[in-house]
């Protein structure tokens, strides 16, 4: 597949009566969406040197050309934190001529910082997430697992995948964490990535990543929310709804696509079997959960059960309506099953399912097995958590 080739994507984007932020890590594909779909809008790209510096020199030029247009014009603003004293004037328009805005970024974090004008709830916040498999024909979850899922690096070999993640990560380095001063010390928060990515889909111990890294706790909570505002990765909270065992409370991180953790560790040409893979494995399954969840609306859908004599759940969708664990074995046993099971005790109108490379789905002891690709379609397609699936014809599986 060619890294040219135009993905259609699964986002809704509907500025009929409203402006909107449409946020998204780099190259997650935002300036190619906005293309295709609103390819006859004006558009204003800050990234282009000429459009940045005619605007930055004089601002006023931006009103006073939209004043040309009809009233309730639709207009693009690519990467708006790079002249966030636009939004002033956005502000304006919207309010007196109706006009309606995209505005776009790969952070909101410099909005934030600088206590700019974010239009009091007059545009709503978007995100465009990686690639996901809904999106692609023949998706391959090799590839995913190895390669991760943007654009870029998804669409292309394995090669040159590899050499675009370096790319991308010092590209972020640079002009996303040196160019705005966001560290003081750049060494320090390179290593940090290193270790959140050791880290990546466990626990966070604020303290130990402290220690591994030579700063404090504080600094460390403070790369996290770097890492989080600039959209290079997320956290899922822990369920709080204690019922018999106590539960723990700290969040699991995980970075926005699973190829940032394998090039920051070294992870290459992963294959089924390995515990690398199978970090993997669970890192994509989730990152296709929390894309499903953002475009559906469901945004605090997602915690993860842990109890304090360590059984666990790894997916808990809503307020246990479905919780999900992650294996990449080649065939479920019985003892894959405790967490859901201990989780069933407590939770029992719980729908319980185990994501695997089995062959085929089936019921095993209360548990649905399902396939990662049949997994993920039925997430696409809305069944799993909205709908329910029969297997009144498949086989009972027995302990």
């Amino acid at each position: 597949m060619c890294d040219r080739y135009m993905v259609p994507r699964v986002i809704n984007i509907d500025v009929e009566k409203d402006s909107i932020f449409l946020f998204g890590a780099r190259q997650t594909g935002k300036t190619t969406l906005l293309s295709e779909r609103f390819h006859d809008v004006p558009t204003y790209d800050l990234l282009e040197r000429k459009t940045y510096e005619r605007l930055q020199r004089n601002p006023a030029l931006f009103e006073q050309e939209l004043s040309v247009l009809p009233e309730n014009s639709l207009v693009i603003i690519d990467e708006i934190p790079l002249l966030p004293d636009l939004l002033d004037q956005v502000h304006r328009l919207i309010v007196k001529r109706g006009m309606r805005f995209i505005l776009c970024g790969s952070s909101a974090r410099k909005l934030k910082r600088q206590g700019v004008n974010t239009l009091g709830g007059r545009a709503l916040p978007m995100y465009l997430y990686p690639l996901v498999s809904a999106e692609l024909q023949d998706f391959d979850l090799l590839k995913a697992v190895n390669q991760g899922m943007l654009p870029r690096h998804y669409l292309t070999d394995a090669t040159t995948a590899w050499k675009r993640m370096q790319a991308y990560v010092a590209v972020y380095l640079k002009e996303e964490i040196k160019a705005e001063s966001l560290v003081r010390n750049l060494q320090s928060f390179n290593r940090f990535m290193e270790v959140a990515a050791l880290t990546d889909g466990e626990m966070v111990n604020y303290s130990n990543i402290a220690s591994d890294c030579g700063v404090d706790s504080k600094t460390v909570k403070e790369y996290f929310s770097i890492l989080q505002d600039t959209l290079v990765g997320f956290m899922v909270p822990a369920f709080t709804n204690v019922k018999k065992r106590k539960l723990r409370q700290a969040p699991k991180f995980y970075y926005m696509d699973v190829a940032i953790p394998n090039y920051l560790l070294g992870r290459r040409m992963l294959q089924p079997g390995s515990a690398d893979f199978g970090y993997a494995f669970e890192h994509l399954m989730m990152q296709e959960i929390v894309a499903y969840l953002g475009y559906n609306g469901y945004e605090d859908y997602l915690t993860y059960w842990h109890t304090y004599n360590d059984y666990e759940v790894d997916a808990v969708l809503g307020d246990a309506q479905v919780a999900i664990e992650f294996k990449s074995c080649q065939e479920v046993q019985s003892r894959h099953l405790s967490g859901l099971k201990a989780f069933k005790e407590e939770h029992p109108e719980a729908r319980l399912i185990i994501v695997s490379l089995d062959e085929q789905p089936r019921l095993f002891n209360g548990v649905e097995v399902l396939p990662a690709k049949e997994f993920l379609k039925q997430l696409w397609e809305h069944k799993i958590l909205n709908g329910k699936t029969d297997h009144s014809s498949e086989i009972q599986g027995k302990m």
